[in-house]
């Protein structure tokens, strides 16, 4: 028997991936505006006409006191009111212009955020440090908020322009209203100030919790017959249910926050409007202001207060700033970056040195080193927790340790294309996602022009053939109207697996669900399809062990030994990884198993 620990060849390469997703360096291009790169032309056009609307609402005051100048003196009015109905008209065909093309910016910007984010996170896949609730919150919620924020910020900066723009106009008209009104700006500032603050700060605490929500939910339900088994249906919904507190205390701040800035805006601008226009109307009354000029006030006036009375506009732009920031937290999770290398691994085998994977400061392997020789099936056993599943994801980089290298047939894992070094490792997991619209979909997922006679023969290895023919329509049968057991599935994901021509094949506890028989009848058939190909096969029962040929025992992060099943059979601890022992296996050939009665102590024949 040889023990596979050997002697710590160091940290490897020394310059490994993190395991968990890497983060982008503070100077990396904000990714929510990346990403709506593509709206920008239709953002620049509507922030054209927003533009014009706004200078627009600027000359209006203007045209409009000289309209009324021209009848007060009883002079030519056609030319003012021409003057004023122009620009009446080109201001309405922004308006009309403005509306479908925001809609349109914001539709287009939110489908292309939504599209990159469930990329994103798919690309992340086991790295991803975001449950599924909270995937599905920043896809349905914080999306749309994030595309929105351009257009929102664009008119609101526009409209703040033109709120400048009409101060001057007041202060050129009259400057003792414009005094007035600057005088009382600075409250309304800082009030504005501060309801951007505390409705931003709301917003986020209130997609927080309903993230928590959702996660809790998702749980729930994929465990929902554990649930109704067990009777815990009002347990399981109260814990659900756990975060509505939060999300109600969230709700009714920004309401809150929301009722103060509006009763103090509302007692501020109108007592501010009345001061200017008494101010402006002791002006007419001195002969320092004419009539017409009263009216451009008032009109000047409206259009300065818009700077603070934009409560809906400000808590939108916080809403879209609080979607906004949550959806680059996602993007600052980057994958894994794939290499370069066009080097062509010469066989299957796996080598690992030095192989360190940490979780929450912790090392689940510690420098461990393994050798899977090309060809070969090995199976890695151990106790529930030791990390085989883990150490199983490094060779198809579904993680990355934080130390050490791994090559298949001579070439870094680190260094190969991702697409090419899942076309060498292929998984088969204990609890397999069909996806497709068919099953024959669901088995070539991934490779879509394969036939259906690898299909057939794939599922024919995996033993699936049979109640797959026995669907309505065959391999043809709609995924949604094909109920499958726990074992079918798992056949199916065997199946999927083996229609991948790869390198290695990693069946992650993958026939767990099958009994004894049907799993020793896919085994004997995947001796045959696997020929030549190596394999690491998790197990947990010691007839899948038995059957490898090999065997390599993982306890504290290490191999501890690496041998024949039947020779590390006589180790107790070997045993005890599998549980209580039921059985003796002993091997009478190649891929041949003969499984041995072993009576507990004191039992009777």
């Amino acid at each position: 028997m040889e023990n596979a620990t050997g002697t710590a060849t160091g940290t490897g390469t020394g310059d490994a991936p993190d395991a968990g997703p890497r983060e982008r360096g503070p100077g990396s291009r904000r990714p929510v505006d990346a990403a709506l790169a593509p709206v920008r032309p239709r953002l620049a056009v509507l922030t054209a006409l927003i533009a014009v609307r706004t200078v627009v609402g600027v000359a209006l005051p203007a045209l409009l006191a000289t309209a009324v100048g021209a009848v007060l003196d009883g002079g030519d009015v056609r030319g003012p009111v021409a003057a004023l109905a122009a620009v009446l008209a080109a201001g309405a065909l922004c308006e009309i212009a403005a509306g479908p093309l925001a809609s349109s910016a914001n539709a287009s910007g939110t489908r292309r955020l939504r599209t990159l984010t469930v990329r994103h996170l798919l690309a992340l896949g086991p790295r991803s440090p975001y449950a599924v609730g909270e995937a599905v919150t920043q896809v349905v919620q914080s999306a749309p908020m994030a595309a929105a924020l351009p257009a929102q910020a664009a008119e609101s900066a526009i409209a703040l322009l033109g709120s400048v723009a009409g101060l001057i106009a007041l202060w050129w008209t009259n400057w003792e209203a414009g005094l007035v009104f600057t005088l009382a700006m600075p409250l309304t500032v800082l009030i504005a100030q501060r309801f951007m603050k505390e409705a931003g700060r709301a917003q986020e605490d209130y997609l927080g919790a309903q993230s928590r929500i959702a996660d809790a939910l998702v749980a729930a339900l994929a465990g929902v017959r554990t649930i109704r088994a067990a009777g815990t249906l009002a347990t399981e919904a109260d814990r659900v249910l756990a975060p509505l507190p939060h999300l109600s205390a969230a709700g009714r701040a920004m309401w809150r926050t929301e009722r103060d800035v509006v009763w103090r805006l509302g007692l501020l601008l109108p007592l501010t409007d009345v001061l200017v226009l008494a101010v402006a109307g002791l002006a007419v009354a001195h002969a320092r202001l004419s009539p017409a000029g009263l009216l451009a006030v008032s009109g000047y006036l409206a259009l300065a207060s818009g700077m603070v009375d934009q409560i809906d506009a400000l808590l939108a732009i916080a809403q879209a700033r609080a979607g906004a920031r949550r959806l680059s937290e996602v993007f600052r999770h980057e994958p894994a970056a794939g290499g370069t290398a066009s080097a062509t691994p010469a066989d299957g085998a796996v080598r690992l040195r030095g192989v360190t994977v940490r979780r929450a400061g912790a090392p689940v392997l510690h420098r461990l080193d393994l050798d899977l020789p090309a060809g070969a099936s090995v199976a890695l056993v151990g106790r529930t927790g030791a990390g085989k599943s883990l150490l199983a994801g490094l060779l198809g980089r579904l993680t990355d340790p934080d130390e050490g290298e791994i090559t298949i047939g001579g070439v870094p894992v680190r260094g190969l294309p991702l697409d090419r070094l899942r076309s060498y490792v292929v998984y088969a997991f204990e609890r397999p996602e069909l996806y497709g619209r068919t099953v024959h979909d669901a088995l070539s997922c991934g490779r879509p022009g394969v036939s259906r006679a690898d299909v057939v023969r794939a599922a024919r290895a995996a033993r699936a053939d049979r109640f797959v023919r026995r669907l309505p329509a065959g391999y043809d049968t709609p995924l949604d109207h094909t109920p499958m057991s726990g074992g079918e599935r798992q056949r199916l994901g065997l199946a999927r697996a083996l229609v991948r021509p790869g390198l290695v094949h990693v069946l992650d506890d993958a026939t767990s669900g099958l009994d004894t028989a049907t799993e020793a009848e896919v085994s004997r058939s995947l001796t045959g399809l696997l020929a030549g190909r190596s394999s690491l096969v998790v197990a947990h029962r010691p007839a899948t062990a038995a059957r490898c040929d090999v065997v390599a025992w993982l306890d504290g992060g290490r191999i501890r030994a690496f041998g024949p099943h039947d020779l590390l059979w006589a180790d107790p601890d070997y045993r005890a990884v599998f549980g209580p022992a039921g059985a003796v296996v002993t091997r009478t050939g190649p891929s041949t198993p003969q499984m041995k009665e072993q009576r507990c102590p004191g039992e009777h024949p």
